[in-house]
């Protein structure tokens, strides 16, 4: 019997397999899966933010692309897991806001997302090897270290597969 783990916004977790992965209110925040093949060992990070360095005092690294997916890669480590043999897939980075005069950084958040995430994981050599990110709706993913399948549920849209 598999259990469904679910990662809060600003969180992360792990699963094996046959248990399954899941997190909920994708809009500009990034989901990203890194799971190796071999172990059928994958992990789960929610982001909401860029870049750790622009904000003080924070005590959340799963908040940001570049600090959560370095911890993300530190707890699979832990595991036994070579970062050589990680993939990656992401979904989300939606523009949820369409500002008339966008003087503000808010409705290009999930751009920039997009960006820190693929920024972080090419510096440390994990492929993206399928996404589903931008535009403007929200998603829910759910990962599968079995079958590798990262289904995308999209707010008034059709799931899609990964």
């Amino acid at each position: 019997m598999s259990d469904t783990i679910r990662v809060g916004i600003a969180d992360m977790n792990i699963c094996q397999s046959p248990d399954k992965i899941t997190t909920i209110g994708l809009g500009s925040c990034i989901g990203a899966v890194l799971y190796d093949s071999n172990t059928r060992i994958a992990g789960l990070v929610h982001i909401m933010l860029p870049d750790s360095t622009k904000i003080k005092n924070n005590q959340n690294k799963m908040k940001f692309a570049d600090s959560g997916i370095e911890a993300l890669v530190s707890e699979l480590e832990k595991k036994g897991i070579n970062k050589k043999t990680l993939k990656a897939k992401i979904a989300g980075g939606a523009k949820m806001f369409n500002f008339s005069s966008d003087k503000t950084d808010l409705g290009s958040i999930g751009e920039k997302n997009i960006i820190a995430v693929k920024s972080k994981l090419k510096e440390l050599g994990i492929k993206v090897v399928s996404e589903d990110v931008g535009l403007s709706y929200g998603r829910t993913i759910i990962f599968d270290p079995d079958t590798e399948e990262l289904t995308v549920i999209k707010a008034g849209k059709q799931k899609n597969i990964i």
